[in-house]
């Protein structure tokens, strides 16, 4: 014989709301952490292939003599999910299409007769701020406006 002396099985309301509270206090901790870690993660995106498109440049220049405003003579192109937009100075731009253009005058990538500058944009969390990642012949990696910073 099962006897119940008015124990009901269960929880209280005040009990669930305390740990509501507690996971609400948990996410509001964690979330900004996540969106800075993904954040930093898609900026190594543009250092790499910043990178690449050093190496590919200057290999291009060890077999012609001159550096090239052109993805395609390079050959390089961004593989994978894509942050940002690759600029090397022509006509040509390579990777993700923002909603945004860069400023021309206050950008210049391109190059010139003694090097190179080219220039990665992304707006990596639907801010105002545009992250722009640059690197030259000299392979100076140069982060011009951070999209990370918190």
């Amino acid at each position: 014989m099962n006897l119940s002396f008015g124990r009901n099985k269960g929880f209280t309301l005040v009990e669930l709301m305390v740990v509501v509270a507690i996971v609400g206090l948990l996410a509001a901790i964690a979330i900004p952490d996540y969106i800075s870690f993904t954040t930093k993660a898609k900026q190594s995106e543009a250092k790499m292939n910043l990178k690449a498109i050093y190496t590919a440049e200057i290999a291009y220049f060890t077999e012609t003599g001159n550096y090239t405003m052109v993805f395609s003579e390079i050959p390089w192109s961004p593989m994978g999910n894509v942050f940002y937009i690759y600029d090397i100075g022509g006509s040509e731009r390579v990777g993700h299409t923002p909603v945004w253009a860069p400023d021309p005058a206050a950008d210049a990538p391109g190059v010139h007769a003694e090097g190179f500058t080219i220039l990665a944009y992304g707006n990596l969390d639907a801010d105002d701020t545009v992250d722009t990642w640059q690197i030259n012949d000299q392979i100076d990696l140069i982060n011009r406006m951070n999209d990370a910073i918190r």
